[in-house]
């Protein structure tokens, strides 16, 4: 690859780049498979990129059923902008108030309650700026989803500096420690399930190890909070 042409790649004037030449830079500057996805995204020809994503988005079915089926870890799930379109008894319970509705992103940003409970608020919300980073890459047209990410930058100092960053990752980069007022520290794993109808929407599933201290403290969080609902 001359000089030259990279040049004109790395400026967009450099139309129809093969997938083998984006493969060998993505080798050269060892990105990460989420990094090589989205030069391959951004060098995709417009036309090809995903459609616009809906104004108002719906859990998808298929999704619902297997949030339903693993209510005994917490689980939400996501669409894209980091809208909250369902969450089980578990999640609320762990997180605090994040609702079906909600914006994830405005939640860590924003409520101060993010900042308490998550211990590695500042590793797991750059992640998350970085996730949008993708998202862009993939909707550059989607003008919420453009004025979610200028509302972040304007009204955050961190969330403006991650951004300059250029950095991409997916929302199943980062794990997560949570730090409850009533079990104390808890330790996640981040897994993830795309919608085959809908791959704008995912499972997030917040697991935990085998026999660990976590797994023995979310049946008294599910208990509690169950109580708690009830008593409202």
């Amino acid at each position: 690859m001359s000089s030259d042409y990279y040049s004109r790649m790395e400026q967009g004037r450099q139309a129809n780049v093969s997938r083998s030449v984006l493969d060998a830079l993505a080798k050269a500057l060892r990105l990460t498979e989420v990094e090589r996805q989205h030069l391959h995204t951004l060098a995709s020809p417009s036309p090809r990129r995903r459609s616009p994503i809906a104004v108002e988005q719906h859990a998808d079915p298929g999704l619902l059923r297997m949030m339903t089926v693993i209510d005994h870890v917490p689980a939400l799930i996501l669409a894209s902008r980091g809208e909250v379109l369902a969450t089980n008894a578990l999640l609320a319970a762990v997180l605090g108030d994040v609702r079906p509705g909600s914006s994830l992103m405005r939640y860590l940003f924003f409520e101060p309650l993010a900042r308490e409970r998550i211990v590695n608020w500042e590793h797991f919300a750059a992640s998350s700026i970085s996730a949008l980073r993708g998202e862009l890459g993939r909707h550059p047209d989607d003008h919420r989803l453009i004025a979610l990410i200028d509302e972040l930058r304007s009204r955050d100092l961190d969330a403006a500096r991650w951004w300059e960053d250029h950095s991409v990752q997916d929302y199943a980069s980062a794990a997560k420690q949570i730090l409850h007022p009533d079990v104390g520290t808890l330790s996640f794993d981040i897994e993830t399930m795309t919608s085959t109808r809908n791959a704008d929407q995912v499972l997030i599933v917040y697991t935990a190890q085998p026999d660990s201290d976590t797994t023995r403290k979310l049946p008294f969080l599910a208990s509690w909070s169950m109580a708690n609902t009830t008593t409202t």
